[in-house]
């Protein structure tokens, strides 16, 4: 079992398949994609090796991300390898859904079991100024096409003052009538937003103190669950998740690690730099990889730095896919 020095152990890996997205959401790409790396993504063998080790070393869960993961033509392969793999219990991605209604059945015959989709605000015109798309009529759609498949569904939008910070009722009374879990996301600091967060931070905790005013209760968490805090209310059908790394100890209950679309290891989302596996991945025996794996674990911190404005090497949250 993975564990560090802390005692946690981790049961969760988010394995990116691209740093390159589509989308130029202001809080991430205000600028669109750079291509700044040689872009050698890790290949379906290497995804192979890396499922088949976190697996032998008590992952149950794995969260496909990018950059944007579909822009990748061989995902429904991807998603078929890391869900054939023994002791892999559930197989996730994490989308934009630019693509999500032409896709949906293609990654639900590979073996998805659930999806999550970032929508950052229900008002077109606000979605658009948001992440440089008119597309949100097109992706809820998609998810309307994904609940009707019976998947587990959850939508993910970022908190930021302007933009959406004053417009939660539009998204409560959705979930009157959609059994979706709407996860609100505090905006994180990274290496090059600085400007653009300290306008823009909303803190979480003030929403969570009014959901609990107007009753809404603690979901029990899956010990393979995220860092969500959830609530439910017995009038709404969906649910809501609130993530507050800025939270006092946030960083306590962690039980996931990331691979990098070039096949580094980010003991943390906000580390300093990535530790290199590629020479790990080029044969078939996975004992050298799980044995620097559990190496490099002596090295995971306690937790973050963020309350100290340290960013680490995170330029932007595409990198890591957050």
């Amino acid at each position: 079992m993975l564990t560090d020095n802390f005692g946690r152990k981790f049961y969760y890996l988010r394995l990116s398949i691209t740093d390159v997205c589509n989308f130029r959401c202001n809080y991430c790409l205000p600028d669109g994609y750079q291509c700044d790396n040689d872009r050698n993504f890790l290949s379906l063998p290497e995804i192979t090796r890396i499922t088949k080790a976190f697996a032998q070393m008590g992952t149950e869960k794995i969260r496909i991300t990018g950059g944007e993961p579909s822009l990748r033509k061989d995902l429904p392969e991807i998603i078929a390898r890391c869900k054939q793999t023994p002791n892999i219990k559930k197989v996730a991605i994490t989308t934009n859904g630019y693509k999500l209604p032409e896709h949906i059945d293609n990654w639900l015959d590979a073996g998805i079991d659930a999806i999550n989709v970032s929508i950052d605000s229900l008002d077109p015109r606000q979605f658009h100024a948001i992440t440089g798309h008119d597309k949100l009529t097109h992706i809820l759609k998609g998810v309307d096409m994904a609940l009707a498949s019976g998947i587990q569904v959850k939508v993910n939008t970022v908190l930021m003052r302007e933009y959406n910070g004053y417009d939660i009722q539009s998204y409560l009374d959705w979930l009157k009538d959609t059994p979706v879990t709407l996860r609100f996301i505090e905006l994180m600091q990274t290496g090059d937003n600085q400007e653009f967060f300290d306008a823009q931070h909303i803190q979480g905790s003030r929403i969570k103190q009014n959901l609990m005013l107007d009753g809404w209760l603690p979901v029990i968490k899956e010990r393979a669950s995220g860092p969500a805090q959830e609530f439910y209310h017995p009038d709404y059908q969906g649910k809501i998740g609130l993530i507050m790394p800025y939270s006092k100890d946030f960083c306590s209950t962690c039980n996931r690690l990331r691979i990098s679309a070039l096949g580094k290891l980010h003991l943390c989302l906000f580390t300093e730099q990535g530790l290199d596996l590629k020479s790990y991945l080029q044969h078939d025996d996975v004992e050298p990889l799980k044995a620097r794996i559990a190496a490099m674990m002596q090295d995971k911190k306690a937790t973050h730095f963020l309350q100290e404005n340290l960013t680490g090497a995170t330029k932007n949250l595409a990198m890591l896919g957050g």
